[in-house]
């Protein structure tokens, strides 16, 4: 069985995190998203087809020409147009029944595993309290798919689709009947129906494990929080005497904790990070490659990539610091509202509840501050940007 991965989108709800990376390559757990989804469903995929388009090279050169064994193809969706278009890229490689997955959606093993299992062309559900924002699919008396409605205002289920599909290799005939929607893009939605329409059964699995959309930034770290839960501690770096490390924590081989570091877990220190002396790390907390966190540095709930340095004296709390970041010494990141309101954050123009209450900061690749500079719930800083001293940054600072 084949296992098509959906990888070329451009991201552009998680800017400034995709302004140079493809999204599937953003980190969770110390490791690519499209990785997390390869490892979901490698148990019943013999073959891999990942449809890249958006920086597809740097996909390429991540997973190279396997994954744990398993061969990868690739394909190119080079203008993106709507998921069935994506999904048709695939056709020049695939030749038997396949199933499909986004490359930054994350699910348990559970789910590619049953609709492999399942007859024929199949579609995965899961309950939801409300599904209006979803697509509703119903099921007729056998238990087959019969419709799907897109976020109805009264819902005729409360089965919300997950995205996640089987095929057999004649929806490619029906993928060419679809015809563009009024958004400008060919959905697989509209696949399904013509083969509805022409009497074809479409099985329905329904599933109720994870499942999480990593589609804008602080749902990066609601991923790196579920996967993190599930790290056993493993020490291999050089650790300090005079360092403390509480639950499960990973130190990373080459990675070095010095004296008066306190680490709670769940954490991971990557190879060649570098934290302390006296620091303290906490909550599901990802220290990435050659990072630096200083002395008299709080860094809690958040992610840092290779080469970000928090060297002095700062705060850092639930925050996704990009590559080669550098925090000048004493700024800190507000994380909380005084009215104890979720935090709202800016995504493509417009203001969204993010439903945190705790949430700090996403910087770009290279952003620099000052001393003394304080920022802002919920503020984002474009890539490159440059923060005077003693700043107080409360609004988005470039990009959109």
């Amino acid at each position: 069985m084949y296992g098509v991965v959906l990888a070329a989108g451009q991201g552009t709800r998680m800017r400034p995190l995709t302004d140079d990376r493809p999204k599937p390559l953003l980190p969770a757990a110390g490791r690519p998203l499209v990785e997390h989804v390869f490892d979901a469903c490698i148990d019943v995929v013999d073959e891999f087809v990942v449809v890249i388009g958006y920086r597809g090279t740097d996909v390429t050169d991540r997973l190279g020409d396997a994954y744990r064994g398993t061969p990868i193809s690739y394909v190119e969706q080079a203008d993106p147009a709507g998921t069935a278009h994506a999904i048709e890229q695939a056709r020049e490689v695939v030749d038997d029944r396949f199933i499909v997955l986004n490359g930054d959606v994350l699910v348990d093993p559970a789910l590619p595993a049953s609709l492999a299992a399942a007859d024929g062309h199949a579609i995965a559900t899961t309950p939801v309290e409300d599904p209006r924002s979803y697509g509703v699919v119903s099921v007729d008396a056998a238990g087959a798919l019969s419709a799907i409605v897109e976020k109805p205002s009264d819902p005729p289920t409360d089965l919300a689709n997950v995205g996640c599909y089987a095929f057999e290799p004649e929806v490619f005939e029906y993928i060419d009947r679809t015809e563009e929607s009024e958004r400008g893009e060919y959905e697989i939605t509209d696949t399904l129906d013509l083969l509805l329409s022409d009497g074809r059964d479409v099985s329905v699995v329904e599933y109720d494990g994870r499942w999480l959309d990593v589609g804008r930034p602080w749902e990066l770290l609601w991923a790196n929080e579920l996967l993190l839960a599930d790290v056993d501690g493993d020490v291999r770096g050089a650790v300090a005497e005079g360092a403390q490390l509480d639950g499960n924590v990973v130190v990373e081989e080459g990675a070095t904790v010095r004296d008066g570091v306190h680490v709670e877990g769940p954490a991971l220190i990557m190879s060649g990070a570098e934290v302390g002396p006296n620091a303290y790390v906490r909550g599901a907390t990802v220290v990435g490659p050659d990072a630096h966190v200083g002395h008299g540095v709080e860094v809690k709930n958040s992610i840092l990539f290779s080469d970000a340095a928090v060297p002095h004296l700062s705060y850092v709390g639930d925050s996704i610091l990009g590559r080669d970041v550098n925090l000048g010494a004493g700024t800190k990141v507000a994380n909380l509202r005084h009215d104890d309101a979720s935090v709202a954050m800016t995504v493509k123009g417009e203001r969204v509840d993010t439903g945190r209450r705790k949430l700090g900061v996403v910087l770009g690749d290279g952003v620099k501050t000052g001393i003394n500079v304080s920022l802002n719930a919920g503020v984002k800083i474009a890539s490159g940007a440059g923060i005077r001293p003693g700043e107080t940054v409360m609004r988005d600072v470039g990009g959109e």
